[in-house]
């Protein structure tokens, strides 16, 4: 599927970075079965395009990165559709953000409600403007995070600070998410983009193979016991060693040059 047949996103592709945008702004970017498949196909193809490099979320328009899921829809679900669409959001978007091989770049540019905000904290990397809130309001429709928001927040910000969230549904803005560790950076409003540059340089400049790596075994350590992601990091640096980019790494250090590292 290509950029111009989404009718709900835009995926554009430069200089190897690809930026995924959710196109529905009159609804504050809100997420219908529609959009989602969508962007679980963008998702998909990024993984398979070995000329991306970074893949960077946002919205359209300056009010929502993504409101969460578009409610409307909800009055009809009976619980097994109820369940196959939080297994959409769960397996074929946020899980698969969080197993890209790539690093993701969440641009929260307003907000990020219910499963935006789902959708960002499967991301790599928040960088939020100071007008960005953060909230998993679902409490108040009777219902729970349905996307991942359960099992990330406990992980991400602790117990307690996920319980309030999620339990109490109350959002908090930029500067708070910043404080408890659900973001990157927090900068003014028109500097969005230019901080997402600034860190997409930052992250072009790395070896994808060691980025992936890296991932691989951060992630890891979400799943299994001290002893045994200590083991799977060992894997993961003998990996490093095997690859081209490790070499050329070593040489340029020695050197005192910029590496040029390939991916291989």
């Amino acid at each position: 599927m290509s950029s111009e047949r989404y009718k709900n996103i835009t995926l554009e592709k430069r200089e190897g970075v690809a930026k995924l945008t959710v196109n529905r702004p009159q609804v504050y970017n809100a997420l219908n079965p529609d959009t989602m498949n969508e962007i679980a196909d963008a998702v998909a193809d990024v993984g398979k395009d070995e000329a991306v490099k970074v893949l960077i979320i946002t919205g359209a328009g300056d009010k929502a990165f993504v409101a969460g899921a578009d409610i409307s829809t909800f009055p009809t679900l009976t619980p097994k559709q109820a369940k196959s669409f939080s297994k959409l959001g769960q397996i074929n978007i946020t899980r698969a953000l969080e197993l890209l091989s790539k690093p993701v770049i969440a641009a929260v540019n307003g907000l990020a409600y219910g499963g935006g905000c789902e959708i960002a904290i499967a991301c790599d990397f928040i960088i939020a403007s100071e007008n960005a809130r953060f909230g998993q309001p679902e409490i108040s429709l009777a219902i729970l995070p349905g996307w991942g928001g359960t099992q990330r927040l406990p992980r991400i910000v602790g117990t307690h600070k996920a319980k309030e969230l999620c339990i109490i549904g109350e959002p908090i803005d930029a500067k708070e998410a910043e404080r408890i560790g659900l973001v990157y950076k927090v900068v003014p409003v028109g500097k969005l983009n230019e901080a997402v540059d600034e860190l997409v340089k930052k992250l072009i400049s790395k070896s994808p193979c060691a980025i992936q790596l890296t991932k691989e075994a951060v992630n890891k350590a979400l799943d299994v016991d001290l002893d045994a992601g200590l083991e799977y990091e060992a894997g993961q640096f003998a990996k490093a060693f095997s690859t081209e980019d490790h070499i050329e790494g070593a040489k340029a250090f020695l050197e005192k040059r910029k590496p040029a590292f390939k991916g291989k």
